[in-house]
């Protein structure tokens, strides 16, 4: 059984986009402080537990998804712009765009008794669309509760990522993201994975944060999940991943629609919350000569 690489908190980028480049994913430990997490689980843990489960097995019966993450959790708006995975998605996308974006963030509970997830690449979520050569989007999974064999812990192909979709994984290509609580599986979105059997007495608990293309349609609706009058109060790095930026040179503009006079015309999106583009866009924006 094939093994995934794990890397220390203070690995480089070059590093982790290396890893990511042979196997399709990588674990960094230990990322996240254990302090916190404890404030992720403090501000999410309602709303987890009113989060209904699947009703199929791809999204599983015993598992529980919750999203607006950005708009619900201080915590988790700390995670979507940590450095070392920021710079990771932006460098590892940096082929294929001009600025990166906040795809999707979901708290997934695997609860006690949940099958197998079937295997999938992330990719389908846009089908058959986007040509192989391009790399839609870069996923992260945090570990809230460790991740073992036996609660759940996510299965991963490694290099699956450079497979024909026809080739189908064997039993001994398959491997799982063991790793403690606080660490982080970073894998691309052509890579096959999917979540494991829970056959534990515990919940795992994974926050999934996934960055994409500036210029495809998101997975989350991040101007419904987090619109402006909540947006209009974060960071504008965060702003600008939720969507409150242009997406290249000519993707975002919208007008105002206000009585006529009254509203302007071909804003950019950072006008919606409040204030004008910032001249220096340092994070998640790739200069093109």
């Amino acid at each position: 059984m094939p093994d995934l690489q794990h890397l220390s908190a203070t690995a480089t980028t070059n590093d982790i986009t290396a890893a990511i480049t042979r196997d399709g994913a990588v674990i960094i430990d230990n990322l996240m402080a254990a302090d916190l997490a404890n404030a992720i689980f403090a501000e999410t843990s309602a709303y987890m537990d009113h989060s209904p489960a699947g009703d199929a097995s791809f999204t599983g019966a015993k598992t529980t998804r919750t999203g607006a993450l950005a708009a619900r959790s201080n915590g988790c708006c700390e995670l979507i712009t940590q450095a070392t995975v920021m710079d990771a998605a932006t460098a590892y996308l940096a082929p294929f765009c001009q600025r990166i974006q906040l795809h999707l963030t979901q708290l997934i509970r695997l609860q006690p008794g949940q099958p197998r997830q079937p295997l999938h690449r992330d990719r389908q979520a846009w089908g058959d669309s986007i040509p192989r050569e391009i790399e839609p989007q870069l996923n992260m999974i945090w570990a809230l509760t460790d991740f073992t064999h036996t609660n759940g812990a996510t299965q991963v192909v490694p290099g699956s990522h450079l497979w024909d979709y026809e080739r189908r994984a064997t039993i001994d290509e398959i491997t799982q993201a063991t790793m403690a609580r606080g660490s982080v599986l970073i894998y691309s979105g052509s890579v096959i994975h999917g979540g494991g059997e829970n056959q534990s007495d515990e919940n795992r608990i994974g926050i999934n944060i996934t960055y994409s293309l500036g210029w495809l349609r998101q997975e989350e609706n991040q101007f419904l999940s987090c619109p402006p009058q909540y947006a209009q109060h974060l960071d504008p790095i965060l702003q600008e991943l939720l969507g409150y930026t242009m997406g290249s040179t000519a993707c975002g503009y919208y007008s105002e629609p206000l009585p006529a006079g009254e509203g302007r015309e071909l804003c950019p999106p950072e006008f919606a919350v409040g204030r004008k583009p910032r001249p220096e866009r340092k994070m998640g924006f790739v200069d093109q000569p």
